[in-house]
């Protein structure tokens, strides 16, 4: 693999490489997206009458109605398609570079999404301001507030075209993020009494709780939450993580570096060289699946091949940045339990 380029970057695009949750590719500089022209009618049915909605950062949106021409982070986005509101206006990571649906987009058709920027740093002001939104909306990863993946160079003049709605994905566990997303989604017009969004709540309690049991009955099993670039192996810990916290709380042993090593990088994470991938004994490796890392079948190097964890077959996937419905976050909580419970003792 290449050696890892020696320009420093911020912390929060280290975050959006990767970063905090697990760095995967560095982020690069770049230009505005060409993106599909299109409406921003979110379906659903809204409701009639004022609206308002007290985000995470304690700051309140109100309008004299629901708004309809959303703009969202494209994970953000993709819950509320999972609620039945559908966004047409995003930024982030939506698609691919040959075209396909970025793992962040979720069941969203991204051929049909106007894409304000598809990378860190990326925003194209002048074709949002033309779009007219009512209200942008996405999460943040820092006590401040900060709006995840609004540039800060533009940030100001994105504020002034129209107000926006936080939900915060900093120090907590993930059932509160996904209620806080429930109820956006609910004063959006999505219907939480539905059989869909109740079932899937309820796929997510039981998912946890076979985690807790498995964790449970599995102390020795040791987890390792990794992400991998060209030169540095990041391991993260599970302060700050909503996922992390989340599984650290329902009983799983994970693997902690100190908060010496961690210091560096925010308190987020550990870097590790190559040669060094084996500093913590793991028995499951849980790896980043975000596009801007490097995925386990592309590692190429000999120290990775050679961890007990890999050589018995027990990686799973990760995501550092899930998207916050009860539905696409199950299925992580049972992929964890399961390899939990089927695990054999290698570390």
């Amino acid at each position: 693999m290449s050696n890892a380029r020696t320009a420093r970057y911020s912390r929060r695009g280290l975050l959006a490489a990767g970063g905090a949750l697990g760095l995967g590719a560095l982020v690069t500089a770049c230009g505005s997206e060409d993106s599909e022209d299109g409406g921003s009618d979110a379906k659903g049915a809204a409701k009639s009458g004022p609206w308002s909605f007290e985000d995470d950062r304690g700051k309140t949106v109100s309008l004299d109605h629901a708004p309809s021409k959303i703009v969202a982070f494209t994970g953000v986005a993709a819950a509320l398609y999972d609620y039945g509101i559908e966004v047409k206006g995003v930024f982030g990571p939506t698609k691919t570079k040959d075209g396909k649906a970025d793992v962040q987009a979720g069941d969203m058709d991204v051929s049909k999404l106007t894409v304000f920027g598809n990378r860190f740093d990326q925003f194209n002001v002048e074709q949002y301001a033309a779009f007219q939104p009512e209200v942008l909306i996405t999460t943040t990863f820092d006590a401040a507030g900060s709006l995840w993946y609004v540039p800060e160079a533009s940030k100001d003049k994105i504020a002034k075209l129209a107000p926006s709605v936080a939900v915060s994905v900093f120090d907590r566990q993930l059932p509160k993020p996904l209620q806080r997303m429930a109820e956006l989604a609910g004063s959006l017009g999505a219907d939480l009494k539905a059989v869909k969004v109740v079932e899937a709540k309820k796929r997510f309690e039981a998912a946890s709780e076979r985690l807790r049991k498995a964790a449970k009955s599995r102390p020795e099993i040791k987890v390792l939450a990794g992400s991998a670039s060209d030169a540095i192996f990041y391991v993260s810990g599970s302060n700050f993580s909503i996922d992390l916290e989340y599984f650290k709380a329902l009983g799983v042993n994970l693997v902690e570096p100190p908060e010496k090593a961690k210091k560096a990088n925010g308190g987020w994470f550990e870097n590790l060289s190559w040669e060094n991938v084996d500093k913590y004994p793991a028995d499951i490796i849980m790896m980043d699946d975000r596009a801007s890392t490097i995925q386990p079948a592309d590692i190429t190097e000999a120290t990775w091949k050679k961890l007990p964890a890999v050589r018995a077959g027990q990686v799973i996937s990760r995501s550092p940045e899930p998207i916050l419905s009860y539905d696409k976050c199950t299925p992580l909580v049972e992929n964890l339990a399961k390899a939990v419970e089927s695990a054999k003792k290698v570390a």
